[in-house]
């Protein structure tokens, strides 16, 4: 029989599954809540951006120089790519 973790754990076999994993309490209380919130997908990939390679070399500029890459004028676009991943 699984223990009652009162409130702040939201699915308790999950929970304990995941710490006799050997995951921290954090971590296991974070998935259990995620998975047991049906607003939540924790198993899904996130992001609806399609991939680098599919973006022109001009919104990768535009986004490395929204997060201040140094150099990104000098680069290619598989050398923004590079950077933006990093």
């Amino acid at each position: 029989m699984t223990k009652d973790h009162g409130k702040s754990v939201k699915d308790d076999e999950i929970y304990e599954a995941l710490r006799e994993d050997g995951a921290s309490k954090q971590k296991a209380a974070r998935i259990a809540n995620a998975q047991a919130n049906s607003d939540q997908h924790p198993s899904q990939k996130g992001g609806k951006q399609p991939p680098y390679e599919d973006w022109t070399k001009d919104a990768l500029y535009e986004r490395a120089q929204e997060l201040e890459i140094d150099g990104r004028s000098d680069m290619s676009k598989s050398a923004l790519i590079k950077a933006l991943r990093q």
